[in-house]
């Protein structure tokens, strides 16, 4: 069945009101889920599901040939505080499109849908497609696409949509997050102590801010790392036996976080745990055939410095979507609703250049 791309684009904004009217924070997405598959349904689309996530494969997928996944979120954060409009409530002003999760990521996400419906039933292209829309992305969770993964045939290449102006993310940092401890001699305030733990905070915090990893990266920049949490001590008179520390470390694409633990363990002037090594770096060589793609149309390429799913692929694989990151999470959150059209358009586009 094919589809004339301006009404699909039409049936994509009406799914994206839809999703932005139905609550679906980490972990409680099932109507959103719903949701998703009535709209792929709605096309002739069998769709699978693992707990929220909805799956679905290109009508002619043939085993033998490489996989493309499409992939973005359903789940949304809870609504800022600073909200003035109604969340939920999914209308359109001056062109906006306001609503929780319109931009992180529901316009990326029903972009992507119309993508997949666009090139459901062509023959003879060079990658299969697999349409993967994914729950618990915010946190992170058990059941988001790193458990849907496993299941999944294998997959070469795969688009991330996440808001970023339609230009190529082609590398993404990792994250890890220490647990530092500065370790002293506990004591009352008033004897004299030459082992304080808070003052052999003051060489550690220096060593933290003044220390830097060799290796640079063309898309990334440096591995940046940042003390963001300090705690010690509940007494005024008691000098504390140590002071807790949280390091958040940025790494780029020339390191894996095994790496910046070992690295860090070894060299840091105190006790350094990781919470997790699981969030790595992520990117894409430069002159892949997908990526020549979204040049080809005027699209540039860069870093980004925040996180998404694409931590969980073990694939080379590109940032793109419709919106504005600096937009998520905020209070009023929207997303233009000729984004969402131009969006679909260089999906497309940048799909024909590369599957055909």
């Amino acid at each position: 069945m094919k589809v004339n791309q301006d009404i699909l684009t039409e049936k994509a904004i009406e799914l994206l009101k839809k999703l932005i009217g139905t609550p679906s924070f980490s972990g409680e997405e099932d109507k959103t889920g719903n949701a998703i598959e009535a709209f792929l349904q709605g096309f002739g689309i069998e769709t699978q599901r693992q707990h929220n996530n909805i799956y679905a494969f290109n009508k002619h997928f043939d085993e033998s040939k490489p996989s493309l996944l499409l992939n973005s979120h359903h789940d949304t954060v809870k609504p800022n505080s600073a909200y003035t409009k109604d969340p939920f409530d999914a209308h359109v002003e001056d062109g906006k499109l306001y609503g929780l999760g319109s931009n992180d990521a529901g316009g990326c996400l029903v972009s992507l849908l119309a993508t997949f419906v666009h090139f459901y039933e062509k023959e003879d292209l060079n990658h299969n497609i697999i349409m993967a829309a994914t729950g618990e992305e915010e946190d992170a969770g058990e059941k988001s696409i790193r458990a849907l993964l496993p299941i999944l045939p294998k997959i070469d290449v795969a688009i991330v949509g996440e808001p970023t102006l339609m230009d190529l993310a082609i590398a993404e940092k990792g994250l890890v997050v220490f647990d530092a401890v500065v370790d002293g001699t506990p004591s009352h305030a008033a004897h004299p102590n030459d082992n304080n733990a808070i003052y052999n905070t003051i060489e550690v915090l220096q060593w933290l801010k003044d220390y830097s990893f060799d290796k640079v990266s063309d898309a990334l920049g440096e591995v940046k790392l940042t003390t963001t949490q300090i705690s010690a001590g509940n007494q005024h008179n008691v000098v504390p036996g140590h002071v807790d520390l949280v390091i958040d470390v940025r790494v780029n694409d020339c390191y894996s976080n095994q790496e910046i633990a070992d690295i860090l363990q070894k060299e840091a002037p105190c006790k350094m745990t990781p919470r997790s090594l699981r969030l790595n770096s992520s990117c894409i060589d430069p002159d892949h055939d997908l990526v020549k793609s979204g040049l080809a149309l005027g699209r540039k390429t860069y870093g980004s410095p925040t996180l998404s799913d694409q931590a969980a692929l073990t694939c080379q694989s590109v940032k793109l979507g419709p919106g504005d990151s600096t937009r998520s999470h905020s209070a009023n959150e929207f997303i233009f609703v000729n984004e969402i059209e131009e969006g679909i358009d260089i999906y497309i586009k940048t799909l024909t250049g590369f599957l055909q």
